[in-house]
């Protein structure tokens, strides 16, 4: 009988693919890449066409000694690595590390892990698509050289344990540009005024929102305004000057790619991008389901693409017109979406390879966080192939004199997809009964006013949803790559995570201004998305991946280079302190360590003695007149605090100023070039003095 290898990554997988197939079928994992550049050196020869030098992965040897067994009884193999440039790397390194020339050797891959979709993928073979091969190559070079060149620099600047990286960079960017513009930001007074009204025979009452005039919309800057405004509507009659009547369609969402999954399981399962990744992993890779042994419940997680299969299609119209009525089915071709025109679009989307699989049916063979990722794509999937939901709406317009105050108010006339899903970030609908029965003629009494007082808020904080989503949109890097991106800028501790939101650290700061200042172009978004074109031209056969590499490397030795002679010109030394060192009588120093600035002694080895620095600002604590300092949270967000802590309790995200505010007595806060009463209810500002900001 004729013996055939398939080999895949996970051992996971093989559990899952072993039923599928005979016993003449042996199935067995590489776990992963077992070829890459070694760790102690660049490993790319730059004298001789940028070639890579490869080396087995250490602790790969014994698996790959097992796979040459394999492969010596095997009369065919099938390298049945994922779908994507990173798999089909994988096969490559699997045939060059198994000496696979000449032997029968066949390329499969499938979307989904399910019986029909491993047989067809076998009826189908193919032979390793260098394309692919050499788009993963090229990017995997690019970050090698970014790292070891620039590292080095990184290391002997800021002193010891830093890195730096081609995408995380510009991360890292993106990031300290919103802390800055959250920093510059000047908030803005505005008010709003709410009519209470009583509608004749009705208890409840009305509550309008201020307009504007008849022609346009207003908007309350100030106390004064809002007291004009009172006074010209204080003996006026209300009456119902306009009622409008509609429908409004809210369209079905398209199915999950890789960015909107992990958007939406961070902002409704509170995940992290990494952690959406690992368990649709699992999902992908095989579940045991009782009675059905091991199964794919999901098709392959990293993909940029809307598009589902016909068959799917097919499958899912059915089930919602069997589960819900033939009119909850969407009519004609789905919406799909702006499909990009990259390598993953010949993936699918992501979603359950069986529909009938019900989350409800699953629920007992899955974890909970399983559980709550497999409903969301299942749920996620089933809506885009429903129809639109359906509001009616009310949009009623109240006169007081020459003003205005709306009421508006919407209700569901058909559910449609959201019989099944709605998304996270979707607004409550109104369902203002009062509106029911308002007419032209309908009496209304003012009862009361209520006027709140308002300030514009700075831009928000990105959390880890929020920047996969820019990353996406900038065309910066690849559905495989948000999630280390993500967590390598802050294991490195440049970005610190508090409660879902990303701060810049002391030392993301000083990382940051360093990569702008001597690699302008690293940490470019036009020029890293023009990268990721060029990465999807090689992967499309279009590019040359040594010409991306040959253009490169010139211009970044070029800013090394350069960024070393000035380097020396501005180079960090140690920062002597008038802090005693208590355990040998020497004046400490000012270190870099991974974890921003700390006080050495500068007798070390003899002396190893530290102590957290804390930077005075010159001003005094607002509380008890010791010093402002510079502290930091335990996770490295930047904050000012009294040097008396934790005896006074004082502490502020601003710098505070030694200036009091002339309108309520408060501490003032600096923003920029102004100043900010650090009571928010208050809201007074001026300009910095001249001598200050210089």
């Amino acid at each position: 009988m004729a013996r055939y290898l398939v080999i895949v990554e996970s051992p996971a997988k093989v559990k899952t693919i072993k039923k599928f197939l005979g016993s003449n079928y042996i199935v067995t994992a590489s776990n992963g890449h077992v070829r890459d550049l070694p760790k102690s050196q660049m490993g790319i020869d730059v004298e001789h066409d940028f070639e890579p030098k490869y080396i087995t992965i250490r602790g790969k040897g014994e698996i790959l000694a097992n796979l040459r067994k394999e492969v010596k009884k095997a009369d065919k193999i099938y390298l049945a690595t994922d779908p994507d440039r990173e798999g089909e790397a994988i096969s490559w390194h699997l045939s060059q590390a198994l000496k696979l020339e000449g032997k029968k050797v066949y390329r499969i891959s499938f979307n989904e892990i399910t019986k029909n979709a491993v047989k067809a993928s076998l009826k189908n073979p193919r032979e390793i698509d260098m394309d692919l091969v050499d788009a993963q190559q090229a990017r995997r070079v690019l970050d090698r050289i970014v790292g070891y060149k620039i590292s080095p620099l990184l290391w002997a600047k800021v002193k010891r344990g830093l890195s730096a990286g081609r995408v995380q960079s510009v991360a890292l960017r993106i990031i300290a540009d919103r802390e800055d513009e959250i920093n510059a930001f000047i908030p803005e007074e505005y008010w709003t005024l709410d009519a209470n009204l009583k509608v004749q025979g009705e208890k409840k009452l009305l509550i309008a929102k201020f307009y504007g005039t008849e022609k346009k919309k207003m908007t309350i800057s100030s106390k004064e305004e809002l007291d004009h405004i009172l006074k010209e509507i204080e003996h006026e009659d209300y009456s119902v000057a306009d009622i409008k009547k509609g429908e409004r369609i809210k369209k079905a969402p398209v199915p999950f790619t890789t960015s909107t999954m992990q958007q939406e399981a961070s902002k409704v399962l509170n995940f992290a991008t990494a952690k959406t990744m690992r368990i649709a992993q699992q999902l992908y890779e095989g579940i045991d389901i009782k009675g059905n042994g091991t199964v794919g419940l999901i098709t392959y997680l990293r993909t940029d693409s809307t598009r589902i299969s016909e068959e799917a299609d097919v499958n899912v119209r059915n089930y919602i017109g069997e589960s819900f009525g033939r009119e909850y089915v969407a009519a004609g071709e789905s919406r799909n979406g702006n499909e990009k025109k990259i390598i993953q679009d010949a993936h699918e989307a992501i979603r359950p390879t069986d529909v009938t699989r019900t989350p409800a049916a699953m629920k007992d063979s899955l974890t909970r966080d399983q559980f709550r990722l497999y409903q969301l794509i299942w749920k996620r999937f089933v809506a885009s192939r429903m129809q639109p939901a359906r509001y009616e709406t009310t949009s009623v317009k109240i006169a007081a004199g020459e003003y205005r105050f709306a009421v508006t108010a919407s209700k569901i006339a058909f559910e449609g997809f959201r019989a099944v899903y709605t998304e996270a970030e979707e607004e409550k609908e109104e369902n203002n009964v009062l509106l029911k029965g308002l007419d032209k003629d309908s009496v209304l009494v003012k009862e009361s006013f209520d006027a709140k007082q308002h300030f514009t808020q700075p831009p928000a904080h990105y959390t880890e949803a929020a920047l996969v989503k820019t990353l996406e949109e900038l065309g910066i890097g690849r559905p495989s790559t948000y999630a280390p991106t993500i967590s390598t800028i802050i294991a490195r501790r440049y970005v610190a995570k508090e409660n879902k939101n990303l701060y810049l650290t002391e030392i993301g700061e000083v990382v940051n201004n360093i990569m702008k200042q001597s690699f302008p172009s690293i940490v470019d978004v036009n020029f890293t998305a023009n990268m990721e074109s060029l990465l999807d031209g090689v992967a499309e056969g279009k590019v040359n991946w040594k010409t991306i590499i040959e253009n490169f490397y010139p211009d970044l030795e070029e800013a090394v280079e350069k960024a070393e002679k000035e380097q020396e010109q501005v180079r960090i030394e140690d920062e002597v302190t008038d802090v005693v060192c208590d355990q040998c009588g020497r004046n400490m120093v000012i270190k870099y360590g991974p974890h921003g600035r700390f006080l050495a002694c500068p007798g070390f080895p003899e002396c190893r003695n530290t102590k957290p620095y804390l930077e005075k600002v010159g001003v005094p604590c607002p509380i008890c007149g010791k010093e402002v300092v510079i502290r930091k949270t335990k996770k490295g967000r930047k904050y000012y605090g009294c040097e008396d802590n934790p005896e006074c309790e004082f502490m502020s995200w601003q710098k505070p100023s030694v200036k009091k505010c002339p309108r309520c007595g408060s501490y003032m806060v600096e923003k920029g070039n102004k100043l900010l009463c650090s009571d928010e209810k208050c809201g007074y500002v001026e300009n910095k003095e001249a001598k200050e900001i210089s």
